[in-house]
């Protein structure tokens, strides 16, 4: 009875409710992070682990290969912020209005891509990309009087592959959070702005964009984490972990390759926590420029 009424007492019953995120945050999160800074100070090998200091971060500096995945990474998450924030946006706003019909069958169908296995829709694009006579894309430009293309060899159109791979998979993610955030806006801003005589470019510039801004702000953070560890869609459109010229390989994928394919979970660690700290200061500075941590006034 003293223990029922101990975690019944007002002090300690918010304390129990949160603790089981508690302890899976700390064994999932905390735990990984300690064991991964720890380890990319160590030679860790199958016979035990050596403290090397530096040395893993050192070697990071210059690896050219470790500076490509860098570039590329850079360039599919900069490319995604381009095309995964307006876009879904538009569809947004458009699925929110009156010229849309049969809004539930739409979601559902923009949202189906992401429900679907990497592992399957990566393959698909990559038979979908091949560079025989049979591939989709060589089909359609055969048809429209081309020839055929190494899609997956060349370095534009790989990335152009990868992006297609990404925008079809998260559009409808980020569209319902967008739609979200619609609905958090007042109707009656858009009935007195159309009494004003705003038109619906107006509207939206004025009203709809900067009142969307806490959901922007939120798809951009999780977009630049997204791009910044994409590995699956690349593992699959190449079929493992290496590509042409390294066109395809990402900061996850040379991480995988170093700390998982070749044994060496030192530097991979120390991979891993290059991008962390990334991901992390980029996201800071984006939240610090949108005005995320300022004090509002009162």
């Amino acid at each position: 009875m003293k223990i029922k009424k101990f975690l019944y007492s007002q002090k300690v019953a918010p304390y129990v409710f949160v603790l089981p995120f508690i302890l899976s945050f700390a064994l999932f999160w905390i735990y990984p992070l300690c064991s991964t800074i720890m380890m990319s100070f160590q030679d860790v090998g199958p016979a035990g682990a050596e403290w090397v200091g530096l040395k893993n971060f050192s070697k990071l500096l210059k690896d050219t290969v470790f500076h490509t995945a860098i570039k590329n990474s850079m360039q599919y998450m900069l490319w995604t912020l381009v095309l995964l924030i307006p876009f879904p946006m538009a569809f947004a706003v458009l699925m929110d209005s009156r010229l849309v019909k049969a809004k539930g069958v739409w979601k559902a169908f923009l949202y189906l891509p992401a429900l679907t296995s990497v592992v399957i829709s990566g393959t698909l694009f990559r038979l979908m990309f091949s560079e025989y006579k049979t591939g989709q894309m060589n089909v359609i430009m055969a048809a429209l009087g081309f020839g055929t293309f190494k899609w997956l060899k060349v370095k534009a159109t790989g990335l152009m592959a990868l992006l297609i791979v990404c925008c079809w998979r998260w559009t409808g993610v980020n569209m319902l959070y967008f739609l979200s955030g619609l609905k958090a806006i007042d109707g009656a801003l858009y009935e007195s702005a159309e009494i004003d005589g705003a038109n619906a470019w107006q509207k939206f510039r004025y009203i709809t964009i900067p009142l969307l801004k806490p959901t922007t702000i939120y798809v951009l953070t999780i977009s630049v984490y997204a791009g910044l560890s994409m590995f699956m869609e690349s593992y699959m459109l190449w079929a493992g972990p290496d590509s042409p010229n390294n066109i395809g390989l990402t900061i996850v994928g040379y991480l995988y390759k170093r700390g998982i394919t070749k044994n060496q979970l030192g530097y991979g660690s120390a991979v891993g926590l290059v991008l962390l700290v990334m991901a992390l200061i980029i996201n800071i500075v984006q939240l610090v420029l949108n005005g995320t941590f300022k004090k509002e006034e009162r």
